[in-house]
């Protein structure tokens, strides 16, 4: 469940038990070890979590020697709640904490009770197995946690301080990925802005896309997430001057108001957000540019919502994650007084999505008969006569083709727009 840091911890965790003799199942009911790698950021995943685990008590009353793991970012801040709710699970592990999984796994086949590992001062080592779960992509992380400490967000507590990889380490692993024939990689970090700031040397965020640039064989970089506090105009001119890195940038926004903004504890107003925009689309003008928003902020009123509002009309986001605030308990903003009603969130949040909508199919209707480089990610599971790749933009294709074409980079016209991207025929 949850981000693409969380995604590739489960890969993480897929490669240790795969070295313990684990092999995957289909079946949950023959599973001899099962894990919920978990999302802590709104209230609704981390719900979901205990949903699961009570789905998971009837497996475990009929099997007792099934092992049960929580990992990721509700074990870490939920561990007491985790152990009281579902006194069933065996393990608990937070996502600093993955290279002691292995120990707590033998622990727990040995007769231990329930195992907790939660250490968010942890400096996630180097090396830990990895196997990797899609084809032509593959995530490799160039930071873990964060120091911003926003009011409304949990991943600090969740993930602890950032932490940078050495640039080194982070070229090393691009470099096996693409031996092993992945063609595209995604840097990821809570904020690859930040990227460097913990280390002794001189590399930043920009010169490390430039060394990945330099990998033989690779065909495409992406990353996320940027953060526009610390956006420098060094890193725009690297995206627009190094051929491999993508011309797509996700930026969250959160609000268009700066009061909210500042309650917020984001550390800029929109004006700087609009600048940003503005400087990135100068030195790429095809560039599509997704964000990440919040609505019913607490204090949030009616008229700094219309700011958000305006906002997206004036930016025009190519996709938008858009989401109702709710209370992170630990975090200033549970705490603010003023809390938005639910039903007004709701429809604040209607208004947004009904906005956001009309913008991308208007931007996506505009691209009609453009014709796109996409990287073939493999056949299409709706359309067995047709496959499926991405945009340099990041916009998905689907057009008529074959498994031969995974991998390749093919020109593709869109012929025919949606909001998740296009249909279109190899040019």
């Amino acid at each position: 469940m949850g981000c693409q840091m969380n995604e590739r911890d489960s890969e993480t965790v897929a490669g240790i038990l795969e070295e313990l003799g684990y092999r995957p199942t289909d079946d949950r009911d023959q599973a001899d070890f099962i894990a919920l790698n978990t999302c802590a950021v709104r209230a609704k995943p981390m719900h979901k979590v205990f949903s699961k685990l009570g789905e998971l008590r009837r497996i475990k009353q009929q099997r007792p020697n099934i092992i049960i793991a929580v990992l990721g970012c509700v074990a870490q801040v939920a561990q007491q709640e985790i152990a009281h709710r579902a006194p069933y699970t065996d393990i608990i592990v937070g996502p600093r904490n993955y290279s002691r999984l292995a120990q707590a796994i033998t622990a727990v086949q040995t007769g231990a009770d329930l195992i907790t590992v939660t250490n968010t001062s942890e400096v996630i080592p180097e090396g830990l197995p990895v196997a990797r779960t899609t084809a032509i992509s593959a995530y490799v992380n160039v930071t873990y946690g964060c120091n911003n400490f926003c009011a409304y967000c949990i991943v600090p507590y969740a993930r602890g301080p950032q932490q940078s990889r050495p640039a080194a380490q982070i070229i090393s692993e691009v470099e096996q990925a693409v031996a092993a024939g992945h063609h595209e990689i995604t840097l990821l970090g809570q904020n690859v802005n930040s990227y460097g700031q913990d280390l002794d040397d001189d590399c930043d965020f920009a010169d490390l896309l430039a060394e990945v640039n330099r990998v033989t064989g690779l065909k495409r970089i992406r990353f996320t997430t940027s953060h526009p506090k610390d956006l420098s105009p060094k890193l725009l001119d690297a995206m627009a001057g190094l051929p491999k890195v993508c011309e797509h940038l996700h930026l969250p926004i959160q609000s268009g108001d700066d009061q909210v903004l500042e309650r917020m504890g984001r550390g800029y107003p929109y004006e700087h957000y609009r600048r940003l925009i503005e400087a990135a689309r100068e030195r790429m003008p095809q560039m599509s540019i997704t964000t990440d928003v919040m609505v019913g902020f607490p204090g949030e009123t009616e008229a700094q919502f219309h700011n958000t509002l305006e906002a997206f009309r004036e930016i025009r986001f190519d996709q938008a994650f858009m989401f109702k605030y709710s209370d992170r308990p630990g975090t200033r903003a549970a705490q603010m007084p003023d809390k938005v009603p639910e039903k007004t969130k709701q429809v604040w949040l209607e208004q947004l999505i009904e906005l956001q909508n009309e913008t991308a199919h208007q931007i996506n209707e505009q691209l009609v008969g453009e014709t796109f480089e996409v990287l073939v990610e493999g056949p299409d599971p709706k359309s067995p006569a047709k496959v499926r790749g991405r945009t340099c933009t990041n916009k998905i294709m689907i057009f008529p083709g074959d498994e031969k074409l995974q991998g390749r980079i093919v020109p593709v016209t869109a012929q025919q727009a949606f909001l998740w991207g296009f249909l279109g025929e190899i040019t």
